[in-house]
């Protein structure tokens, strides 16, 4: 396994995790907990103004976008690396078409 291919892994792991918090924090939250610190009180103590949902869904659509952006450089720096090993493993060809009728 190559290294492209150990951050191609590593960044399907961080959208996965990222695209995940919203639902962890909500559970914690639901569970009586502080939301991961994002509520110290807890739900019935949480103090938040009208910008905080819209911040954090901001923040978090550039994370996924950015990793997204991210991964589909690592996927096109993975088939050019595999089309690199394939040239130099098979060699230039043979030359059969002159024994195909020259087509």
């Amino acid at each position: 396994m190559s290294w492209i291919s150990v951050l191609v892994v590593a960044i399907g792991v961080a959208l996965v995790a990222v695209a995940l918090l919203p639902l962890i924090v909500l559970l914690d939250l639901a569970g009586g907990g502080d939301g991961l610190g994002l509520c110290t009180g807890g739900l019935g103590g949480c103090r938040t103004s009208y910008f905080d949902g819209p911040e954090l869904l901001g923040v978090l659509g550039l994370v996924i976008f950015v990793l997204v952006v991210a991964m589909r450089a690592a996927r096109q720096a993975q088939a050019a690396a595999e089309r690199r090993q394939e040239d130099t493993t098979f060699g230039p060809s043979v030359g059969g078409r002159d024994r195909l009728g020259g087509w």
